[in-house]
C-alpha cells in the first residue's frame, strides 16, 4: 500500500489552481473578489447555484448541497478515491509526492514500474504519430474513417498504428536509453525461436489501442490486424508485472467522470464501439475487449458507477456473456441492466446507421437484468408440458430472489402468459424457492439502498473516510495510505429542500462572520448558541467557528462529515455575501429579533405576564435593526460609486 509524506496533501493543495481545475467541468464567471459561480456539475440546473472560493479551494452548490474541497471535487467528478485523486492532481500540477517508510526492495520495484510506464507512454505517442504521419498507415486511417471515427476521438484515446518493420520500437527504445530487458518486460517485444531468442517487435502492421490505468498512464495495448491473413485478428499485451488483461476496462480513465456524474456506466465489447459511443456523446462507456467479464472488471465497474448497462452484441455469445456477467456480479454492489441492441448490429454500426439519438434512446430504455434473464428463458419453444415445466423450474429461482415487488408481479404475469398457466398457480409454485432465496441475497441487486439514490451527506462520509486514516485535514503523522473506501455512489443529485427563513438568517450571519473574521469573532461570542440558533447544524457550526472563524477550512474534523459540509458551504457563501460591518451588525440584530419573537410566542402560549415588556424590547430592537439596514444599504451604494 502506497504511503505518502504527511505534507503531501498540503503541497498538492497549494499547487492546484482551483479555477483551472473546476473550469474543466463547468464554465465559471467571477462573482466576487474570491468567488466564482457557474452551473452545478452535480445536478441539472438552468440558474447557477454552484460556487467556489479559489483561495480556500472549496466548492458548494446551494441547489443540491454538494460541497467539499479540491480533492472532494476530483473524487466526485472523476470517480476516484482520495489517494488516486492526490496522485492525479500531483501529476497534473507538477508536484513530486514523497513516499514514507519505503524499503529498498519496494523502492526498486517502484522505480522499475515507473521506467516501464514511461516506456509505454512514449511508445503510445510514437504509434499515434505514426498513424497520422506515415504513408504505411493510410490503410489504417481509411479503415477508421469507414468506421465513422473522427480524428478528435481517435486522438483523445491515443489510437495509433504499429509499423510493419520488425524492430522499430525496439531500436527506438534503445536509443532513448531503455534496455532490451525493459522493452521485453513492458510487453512490447517477443522472442524468436531461432537465433538465441532474438527480440522483435510484438506489434507490427496493426491499429493500436492503448490500455490505460485510472490516471491515463499506458499499461499495455490492444492491437487489431488489417490484413485478411493476419492472425490473430486481435492481439493484446501479454500479462506481466504492469498489465493484467482480466482487470482492464478499455477507456475507463476517460469514462470515469461522466459515469460518476450519470450514475451509470455503459459496457460494450470492442474498441471501436467505445470510441463510437464517446464520439456520439455517451462518454460513460467502457469496453471489456471480449465477451467474458471477470470479477476484477466487475469490481472496477462498481467503482465507476452503481448501475452497469450491458450493451453487448445481441447474438448468442453476447447473451451468454450477459448471463456470465450476472453470475460474476452476484453479491456485488451494482445493478445490472441490459441494452437491447438490434440483431446483427454492434454499437458502432448502430451509431453509424441510425445516429447517436437512437443508441442513446436504447441505453436509456435498458431493462433490469432479471427481466432480460426471464425473457431469455421464456423465449425458447414451449409446446410440450415437459418444456414448460423445465422453463418454470429455470425461472423460479430467478423470480424468487426478487421478493415482493412490482417487477416480480410483472414477470409472474409474463411467465404465466408464456407458459399458459394462471398467475396464481405460477405465484404459488414460486413461493417455496422464494423462501429459500431470501436468506441468500439477490444476484445483481444492491443491498441497503436504491442504486440511483445519492446524498451529499453520504458522499462526505465516504470522502472523508477514504482519506489518510480519517484523521482530518491536518495530515496524519503516519502518512497517507491508499484506501479505496466505499466505491458505491449514487446518481446525479436532486435539489435539496429549501431552508427555513430562520436557518437562512443563521447561515448568513455565520457566513458574514467568516467574511469579517475580527468582527465575526466578537459577534459569535455575543450570541447564545441555544437561544439564537434553531438548527442543530448551525448551532454546531457556530460553536466550531468561535475558535476557527479566521481559518474555517483548515481545522475541519475528519470524523464529522455534516459539520465539514456546513462549514464548507459557509466558507463559499462568505465570498458571495456583501461583507460589510453594518451588514454583519444587521444580521446579528435579526438573530436577536427572531429569538425575541420566539420568546414572545411562547410567553403568549403560556399566559405569562411579561409579554408586554418583551413586546417593548422587540420594538426597540426593530428600530435598531432598521437603522443597521439603512447603514448597510448606504455602505453598499457608496461602495458601488
Amino acid at each position: 500500500m502506497t504511503r505518502y509524506a504527511s505534507d503531501s496533501r498540503d503541497r498538492v493543495r497549494d499547487a492546484v489552481d482551483m479555477v483551472d481545475l473546476v473550469s474543466k467541468r463547468t464554465e465559471l464567471r467571477r462573482a466576487g473578489a474570491d468567488h466564482y459561480s457557474g452551473l452545478c456539475p452535480f445536478h441539472d440546473e438552468r440558474t447557477p447555484s454552484f460556487g467556489i472560493s479559489p483561495s480556500k479551494k472549496v466548492f458548494h452548490c446551494f441547489g443540491c448541497g454538494q460541497s467539499g474541497d479540491l480533492f472532494d471535487f476530483v473524487m466526485e467528478t472523476e470517480g476516484l478515491d482520495f489517494v488516486a485523486s492526490l496522485e492525479g492532481l500531483a501529476d497534473r500540477y507538477g508536484v513530486t509526492l514523497e513516499r514514507e517508510d519505503e524499503d529498498p526492495q519496494a523502492a526498486e520495484r517502484r522505480r522499475s514500474r515507473e521506467r516501464l510506464s514511461e516506456l509505454l507512454d512514449r511508445t503510445a505517442e510514437y504509434y499515434a504519430r505514426y498513424l497520422w504521419e506515415s504513408d504505411e498507415a493510410s490503410r489504417a486511417r481509411a479503415y477508421l474513417e469507414e468506421r465513422g471515427l473522427e480524428r478528435e476521438v481517435l486522438e483523445r484515446f491515443r489510437v495509433g498504428y504499429a509499423p510493419s518493420a520488425w524492430d522499430k520500437v525496439i531500436t527506438g527504445s534503445l536509443r532513448r536509453g531503455f534496455t532490451a530487458r525493459e522493452v521485453w518486460e513492458a510487453g512490447l517485444a517477443s522472442r524468436s525461436r531461432q537465433g538465441a531468442g532474438r527480440l522483435y517487435d510484438r506489434f507490427r502492421g496493426r491499429i493500436m489501442f492503448p490500455l490505460s490505468d485510472r490516471r491515463g498512464h499506458v499499461l499495455g495495448f490492444g492491437a487489431r490486424a488489417l490484413r485478411l491473413n493476419q492472425q490473430p485478428k486481435y492481439l493484446n499485451t501479454a500479462d506481466n508485472d504492469v498489465y493484467h488483461k482480466g482487470r482492464q476496462l478499455f477507456g475507463a480513465h476517460l469514462a470515469r467522470a461522466e459515469a460518476a456524474r450519470a450514475g451509470t456506466v455503459v459496457v460494450v465489447e470492442g474498441y471501436t464501439d467505445v470510441l463510437a459511443l464517446h464520439q456520439a456523446g455517451m462518454e460513460n462507456t467502457v469496453g471489456i475487449m471480449g465477451t467474458a467479464l471477470t470479477t476484477e472488471q466487475i469490481v472496477e465497474l462498481s467503482a465507476l458507477a452503481p448501475v452497469v448497462a450491458l450493451a453487448l452484441d445481441a447474438d448468442g455469445a453476447g447473451r451468454e456473456a450477459m448471463l456470465r456477467a450476472a453470475q460474476t456480479a452476484r453479491g456485488k454492489r451494482i445493478e445490472l441492466r441490459v441494452v437491447a441492441l438490434p440483431a446483427g448490429m454492434d454499437p458502432a454500426d448502430l451509431v453509424r446507421a441510425r445516429g447517436a439519438d437512437e443508441v442513446r434512446s436504447l441505453v436509456e430504455g435498458s431493462i433490469p437484468f432479471v427481466r432480460f434473464h426471464v425473457e431469455q428463458i421464456l423465449s425458447g419453444p414451449l409446446e410440450s408440458a415437459e418444456r414448460r415445466d423445465a422453463a418454470l423450474a429455470e425461472v423460479s429461482p430467478v423470480l424468487a430472489g426478487l421478493g415482493p415487488s412490482v417487477m416480480r408481479e410483472e414477470l409472474i404475469r409474463l411467465a404465466a402468459d408464456r407458459l399458459d398457466l394462471s398467475q396464481g398457480l405460477v405465484a404459488s409454485l414460486l413461493e417455496g424457492p422464494r423462501r429459500a432465496a431470501t436468506a441468500g441475497g439477490v444476484p445483481g441487486r444492491r443491498e441497503g439502498r436504491d442504486p440511483r439514490d445519492g446524498s451529499a451527506q453520504g458522499r462526505h462520509a465516504r470522502g472523508r473516510d477514504s482519506r489518510d486514516g480519517g484523521d482530518g485535514r491536518d495530515g496524519p503523522a503516519q502518512g497517507l495510505a491508499g484506501d479505496a473506501g466505499d466505491s458505491s455512489r449514487g446518481a446525479p443529485r436532486t435539489p435539496r429542500a429549501p431552508l427555513s427563513q430562520a436557518e437562512r438568517t443563521e447561515r448568513t450571519f455565520l457566513a458574514l462572520s467568516i467574511a469579517l473574521p475580527d468582527l465575526g469573532r466578537e459577534a459569535l461570542r455575543r450570541v447564545d448558541l441555544e437561544r439564537h440558533f434553531t438548527s442543530e447544524r448551525t448551532r454546531r457550526a457556530a460553536a466550531y467557528l468561535r475558535d476557527h472563524v479566521a481559518t474555517p477550512i483548515d481545522g475541519l474534523p475528519g470524523d464529522d462529515p455534516d459539520l465539514a459540509a456546513t462549514i464548507t458551504e459557509l466558507a463559499v457563501r462568505a465570498e458571495r455575501e456583501p461583507a460589510l460591518p453594518a451588514t454583519l451588525e444587521a444580521q446579528q440584530l435579526d438573530l436577536e429579533l427572531r429569538r425575541l419573537e420566539r420568546e414572545i410566542a411562547k410567553a403568549s402560549a403560556d399566559g405569562r405576564l411579561d409579554i408586554t415588556t418583551l413586546a417593548e424590547q422587540r420594538s426597540e430592537l426593530k428600530a435598531r435593526f432598521d437603522r443597521a439596514i439603512d447603514r448597510a444599504t448606504e455602505d453598499v451604494e457608496e461602495g458601488s460609486r
